[in-house]
């Protein structure tokens, strides 16, 4: 069985157009039968960014080599994973700052990346063969610099061993040229033609 990662940071919970989207992927994932899915709800985690206290307990255990603190959970898991599914919306040209906390916890030295000391490079240790980012977007960002989020996603997923990156967006469902309903939808459709094959 082929265990994914669900990092669900749909804001809106049940009212979130990027929840739909994710739900079309990992419907159509979940009936190839051999996919675990394991979901992870951003909004319900303690998540604490790397700041303060915080952050020198954590600089003090990585000196130490403590790397089973509880603490590593969230980089333990998503190093541990065979696929990783990124659901996040559009905002203030990124993603959620909810979601940039998640990863700054998941970036842990000794088990997502390590650093070859001989010639100074990094190189991921994560399991995980392919990420895919699945967002929504109330303007349409294709190809602009002001896309952060995507790119962002994309380098870590890079950072972190990951080669293959996909990602679907459902974008310009904010600007009332169409009903925002039949944008998300044939993003949805997108999904789960990737899902199929992914």
């Amino acid at each position: 069985m082929i265990k994914v990662l669900y990092i669900d940071c749909c804001i809106r919970g049940e009212q979130s157009r990027t929840r739909t989207l994710s739900q079309a992927f990992l419907e159509v994932l979940g009936k190839r039968g051999n996919f675990i899915i394991d979901h992870l709800s951003l909004m319900e985690e303690p998540l604490v960014p790397l700041a303060g206290d915080f952050f020198l307990q954590r600089e003090k255990l990585l000196e130490e080599g403590t790397l089973d603190h509880p603490r590593f959970r969230y980089a333990h898991q998503f190093a541990k994973a065979d696929r990783i599914v990124v659901a996040a919306p559009f905002w203030d040209l990124s993603v959620p700052a909810l979601l940039k906390i998640y990863f700054e916890n998941v970036c842990v030295q000794g088990i997502t990346f390590d650093c070859d000391t001989e010639n100074g490079s990094l190189y991921g240790l994560c399991r995980a063969d392919k990420l895919c980012f699945l967002t929504t977007r109330g303007g349409t960002y294709n190809d602009s610099p002001l896309e952060t989020g995507i790119p962002m996603i994309r380098n870590l997923s890079l950072f972190l061993g990951i080669d293959h990156f996909d990602w679907i967006a459902a974008d310009g469902v904010d600007l009332l040229l169409e009903p925002p309903e039949l944008i998300v939808k044939r993003a949805a459709t997108q999904a789960q033609h990737l899902a199929a094959k992914w």
